[in-house]
Formats: C-alpha cells, structure tokens, sequence
C-alpha cells in the first residue's frame, strides 16, 4: 500500500485515468439527455484529459508539483465544452495546492481535490447542483472527513469514490431534466471514472504501460477494482494523417462520411495535415475517401479484437508506433508567437461550414475558428486564432452555449486582452458583429454586441441523435426536430408538419427580418420553400435566404 504520491506515480494515475475515460467514452455519452446532436460529455472530457496524457508521455518530473502543473496546463489549453473546463479547472486547483511539493500524502491529496473543487465552483457563474460540480464536492469532502479519521491514501479514495457513486446516484433527483429522464449526470460519471482509475492505479491493479488501443478498448473500473473489458463495436482502431489538398479545404463532409461508418470519430488539423481516428470494420473505404481531401502520408490500423483477445490471454498486444514518432515531431515544431498588433480590436468567430466562415469574414472576422454542435474547439484551438489576430484586443464570438466557458480561458494565456461576447447561437453571432464599430471605447462595443444579441430569436431545425423521452415528448432517432431559442418545439417525421408549427410560433415575436441559414444538407430549392411559407405568414418581414453549409442542423433561422 503506497503511503504517497510521487511524481511518477501521479502521472502514471493520470495515464491510467485517461485510458479509463476513453474506454467509457459511448457509455457516458450516452447520459447525455437531450437528443439533437451536441459535443458530448464523454467526448469532451475524454479529448481534454488526452491533451494531459499526452504531454505527460513526453517528460519526466522530479516532484508531483512539476507533473500537477503539466496536467493542469495541458487540460486548460486542451478543454473542450463546458465539462472539458470544469475539468481542466478540478485540476488546475489540484496544482496550485500542491505548489512546491515533492510529493503528496492522503491529507495533502484530499486537500487538493477539494481545491480543485473551488476552483471549479469559483469559475462557473451559475453552479448548477446535480452536475459534475455536486458529484466532485461531495467526494471531495469525503475524502477530507476521512483523512481525519486517520485514513491512508487508497482508503481515503475510496471513501470519496464511494460518496461520490451516492452523489452520482442522486443527481437523477436533483436535475429536474435527469429526472424525467432517468439518467444520471454525465460529468459526474466522467469524474468517478477518473477516481476509480487513480485508485486501480495505486493499487497495482492497472498500468499505462499495457498496450491499449488509442481511444478505446481500455479498461472499466468498478468500485471493486475489478477490470472488465469495454465492448468492442467497431473492430479496426484507424489513425491516419493526410496532406491537405489546400490550406483551406472543407473537411465537414468527411466527417459525415466516416461519421456513418463508425464511431470513436475524432478529426484534428492544421494548414497543412489532418489527422484522423475512427473506429470501423472497413478502414479500406475510410482511407479511399480521405485521399479525395489531398494525399495519404501515413496510416496505422489495429485490430481491437485481435488485441483485446492476447491481453486477455495474458500476452502482449502487437502495435505499431509509427504515428506516434510523427506526432511527436509535429508537437515538437515551434508555436509562432503573437501576432504585434496593429491595430485596436481584432475578431475571432466561431462556426461550422464553408458559407457562415466565408460570411464572419465578410462582416470583419479576422479569423474563423471551425466548430459547433458535435465538434466543440478547444481552449487552443481558440488560442491560436487570437494570437494570431494582429490585434491588442480579441473579441471573440463562441456562436455556441458549449463553447463560451472554452473561450473565457483564453484570457490569461494570452498577452493579448480577450473579451469573449458570450453569442450562444450563429444568428446571434451575427447580429453582434453587425453592431461592432472599431471606433467605439471597448466598453461601449459590448454593450451594443449584448443589446443587438437581445432582439435575434434563432430557430434551429436538425434530427434526433438518439431515442429519447423529453419534456413529455418520445422521440426516435433519426426524426426531426424543431427548436426554438433552444426549447424543443417538436419531434417529426417529416418537414412540413415541423415547418408549421415552427412558423407558427414566429408570430410571438412579430418579425421584422428573417434570415435563413441552410445547411450542407439542403438544396436551395428547398430552402426557398421555407422563405415562402414565412413570407406568406410575415408578408411585412424582410426575408434573406444564405447558404451557410453548416453540418448537423439543416436549418438555422434567425427572427429578429
């Protein structure tokens, strides 16, 4: 039994947690309630841990300060929606308390956790209780309650894994949305897995020096200890890297190719390359329609049955490292730094599809970030778009509830001054930049950007991700559903029942102009159609049709 941490030790508890997480990917995803297609929890979480693992594997440390301060910086910079910085912030608060130290006892660990906790709750506005945040505290403080008794390490873990399965347990009567679902909360259930991966680690009951197929296959940790292999749905794990064509081409119908054909779906780029990971049984097909988007440079694919099957009989399962070594050289390429300024304000926007980044640009964008619903940019991914801004002040539009929290951390690791307009949808983004005049005081920007926000009501029209029973509604997967202000108005088979009812509900707003984004889905013809309905309801209103190629939703309708 380990009387502490110490810096190896610490980051092997992190290598194993992220291993725990991304075996649990599906699984916690699948908490999440409402059916449109969203970055979800399990996703979210599972990219900014990796982010962490990843850096780890580069470096040794001689403290578990040094190795705290490596995990928190690598999660800040790689935190994906609102879960993946709740979680960078868990860890971020874990660094600050063990600041200076070689190693941490059960006291000094528990102490840290409950930090991390405070930092957590400190950076978001509105805490909401039966969350990720209520399953932390309470194990938290376990493990705080625990330690004064006189608990060693494993057993004040497991005190806080314990109370933090009861706290998981009952967010599904805290969250009136759990509830009528029946379902508990999905950051909650990343975090335990987290924490009964740290546990197994100390133990000696898993290693990160087994061999595990990137992004899955990966054990699942019950309270026992016990490791149970996680299903293997799609049997090939595909990693490739592929010279882009042009710096500029669009990658969102690749997405929704491979998408189709598998799962565990993760796309990264540059201007240069995109590196994809996907899970599917024909890595053939995926490979043949990625060489369409420019030319195959390296590929690595494993086959997850075959490796569960030799770990299973106690052997060693054959992999391939080649990727790895080219990662290695491409993280290792130097970041430029900050673009000087030149002049007072500069903007980065935040959209999917070829038509909104072409538009954000025409209205003053100086750079697009690509992201949205079910492919949420991470805190460097938006850091990069405003260093490069040649500006001294950022405003930054996350066009995405999702989003928002990912680009308020930028603010400290930049020496540029950031403002984020918290734009939850793309109409609102829009508006906002319509108002924005660079001969304004900054204060006086935000106030016309948030006051232009105020009058856009956005319709949003896509299909169900999943079957789901919400506000009263059954819906299957794969029909449509209409939204508004994000409210769900309905689930449909088809478009003109939804059309109706979503027309319908314009009038409580007596619109002026309406504009209609159509999706990478949509022909115009079709979108035309819709234009004609409102204009027969709104004779009086200004009706625009745009072509926004945006995936996912095949309508975004802005009301003002």
């Amino acid at each position: 039994m380990k009387d502490y941490i110490d810096a190896a030790a610490f980051k092997e508890m992190v290598l194993c947690a992220d291993a725990a997480l991304h075996a649990n990917i599906q699984q916690i995803n699948e908490l999440n309630v409402f059916p449109v297609p969203d970055g979800d929890t399990g996703t979210n979480m599972g990219l900014t841990l990796n982010n962490a693992a990843t850096e780890l594997r580069k470096r040794e440390f001689e403290t578990i300060a040094a190795a705290a301060d490596c995990v928190s910086s690598a999660t800040l910079r790689g935190a994906r929606g609102n879960s993946g910085v709740i979680l960078s912030l868990l860890f971020r608060g874990i660094s600050r308390r063990l600041k200076g130290t070689e190693t941490a006892g059960a006291a000094e660990f528990a102490g840290a956790m409950n930090d991390g906790v405070s930092a957590a709750y400190q950076a978001v506005m509105k805490p909401a209780e039966g969350t990720i945040l209520t399953v932390s505290r309470l194990a938290s403080a376990a493990a705080l309650a625990a330690v004064k008794k006189g608990a060693e390490l494993e057993d004040m873990l497991l005190r806080a894994i314990e109370a933090g399965e009861e706290a998981l347990a009952d967010t599904v009567n805290q969250n009136p949305v759990l509830k009528k679902a029946g379902v508990v909360d999905a950051g909650g259930m990343g975090y335990l897995v987290i924490l009964k991966a740290f546990l197994a680690s100390l133990r000696g009951e898993v290693s990160s020096s087994d061999p595990v197929p990137e992004g899955g296959g990966a054990s699942v940790f019950e309270s026992s200890g016990e490791v149970l292999m996680e299903a293997i749905t799609f049997a090939y794990d595909t990693v490739y890297i592929v010279r882009k064509s042009s710096p500029n081409v669009d990658l969102t119908p690749l997405r929704a190719y491979l998408d189709s054909m598998g799962d565990s779906l993760v796309i990264s780029e540059d201007d240069e390359i995109f590196k994809v990971h996907v899970h599917t049984d024909e890595p053939g097909r995926a490979l043949t329609e990625s060489q369409k988007y420019g030319v195959l440079e390296l590929a690595k694919i494993e086959n997850m049955v075959t490796q569960a099957e030799q770990l299973k009989a106690g052997g060693k399962a054959q992999s391939t490292d080649d990727l790895e070594q080219v990662e290695r050289e491409l993280e290792a390429e130097e970041e430029p730094g900050p673009a000087e300024p030149e002049k007072e304000y500069g903007v980065v926007a935040v959209c999917a599809g070829a038509g909104m980044e072409a538009l954000f640009k025409e209205l003053g964008a100086d750079s697009v970030v690509t992201g949205g619903q079910t492919m949420n940019p991470s805190t460097a991914d938006i850091l990069k778009a405003v260093n490069s801004t040649p500006a001294s002040t950022v405003f930054v539009f996350p066009n995405n509830k999702n989003i928002i929290m990912a680009a308020e951390q930028c603010a400290p690791l930049t020496e540029k001054k950031v403002v984020v307009i918290p734009s939850k949808t793309v109409p609102q983004g829009v508006s906002a930049l319509l108002s924005f005049s660079p001969d304004e005081a900054e204060e006086a920007l935000k106030e016309q950007m948030s006051e232009a926000m105020t009058h856009v009501h956005t319709a949003m029209v896509t299909y169900a991700a999943r079957d789901s029973d919400f506000d009263g509604q059954t819906i299957h997967a794969g029909e449509h559903l209409a939204l508004l202000d994000g409210a769900l108005l309905g689930s449909y088979e088809g478009f003109d029942a939804l059309f109706e009812k979503l027309v319908d509900s314009f009038g409580a707003f007596s619109p002026e102009f309406v504009t209609i984004y159509f999706g990478a889905d949509v022909v115009r013809e079709d979108a035309e159609q819709a234009s004609a309905l409102i204009s027969a309801k709104f004779p009086e209103a200004e009706i625009s049709v745009v072509d926004g190629g945006q995936p996912v939703y095949y309508y975004m309708i802005s009301v003002e």
